[in-house]
């Protein structure tokens, strides 16, 4: 950042980012047992990520910060298709291709279908109680990590790719906090 001149350019801009800046929400402090507590800590980053990508402007939302090409709208697509996967055993054929929204995806459209997989994902694990228990499937012969194990990949994917989407949103438009 520059250093503040006599026209007062970059107090301006700083005024810009705070105006920007979302409140904080702590973690959630969340049940008496494991599965609680794992579950409360995906669904708060879940929040989180979908947080950061709403309202994100196009092409800004699309267009890669970095050289990996990782961009904000790219890694909620990406988490669609995790959710899926892991949660209602659907099968994913080409994982680099998820990281990356169709042209005709609307912001609104991807978030909205993530929301959608994360309700239908809480849906089976509403019915799980057994953390050592396979991850129910459709078809059962398919082979499915425990959900103790499923619930903790989760959180270390969403968290790691919410954490992507913090610097990427800031880029953006200057939006901090969750």
């Amino acid at each position: 950042m520059a250093l503040t001149n006599t026209t007062g350019a970059v107090a301006s801009e700083t005024r810009s980012t705070r105006r920007n800046r979302r409140r904080d929400t702590p973690p959630p402090r969340t049940g008496s047992n494991e599965s609680e507590v794992l579950r409360g800590f995906l669904d708060y980053l879940r929040t989180s990520i979908a947080a950061k990508v709403d309202g994100a402007r196009e092409p800004q939302v699309r267009t890669a910060a970095v050289p990996s090409g990782t961009n904000l709208l790219g890694l909620l697509n990406h988490l669609t298709f995790v959710e899926r996967s892991m949660f209602l055993g659907e099968d994913v054929t080409d994982w680099q291709a998820t990281f990356r929204a169709a042209p005709a995806d609307s912001v609104a459209d991807v978030v909205a279908r993530y929301r959608d997989a994360v309700t239908r994902a809480n849906d089976v694990l509403d019915g799980c109680t057994d953390l050592d228990a396979p991850v129910p499937r459709p078809q059962p012969d398919l082979p499915a990590p425990s959900l103790r194990w499923a619930l903790t990949h989760m959180i270390e994917e969403t968290g790691r790719h919410a954490g992507q989407a913090d610097v990427l949103r800031e880029l953006i438009d200057g939006t901090t906090g969750r």
